[in-house]
């Protein structure tokens, strides 16, 4: 059996409609995130095995926001999203 541990939790900020955030996309919010968890559970960016990344209106995102989320937070390209 595989040992899964979360080391820490971190969500995205909650803003109001047209507010600060609204220039981010939910790419930028999620790998702000990533990077965030990485700092807080001292972790190297090789020591994701996978990200799983869930996003409610995906409307102009593009294609795979897991995928977009995981590059630009600096995972490995190898890293499944």
């Amino acid at each position: 059996m595989t040992d899964i541990a979360i080391v820490a939790a971190v969500r995205t900020p909650v803003g109001s409609f047209r507010g600060a955030f609204a220039p981010l996309s939910a790419v930028d919010l999620g790998a702000a995130v990533v990077r965030s968890l990485l700092e807080r559970g001292q972790l190297p960016a090789a020591a994701v095995d996978e990200l799983i990344f869930g996003q409610v209106l995906t409307a102009g995102c593009g294609q795979n926001p897991a995928r977009q989320t995981a590059l630009r937070a600096g995972l490995p390209v190898d890293t499944p999203a």
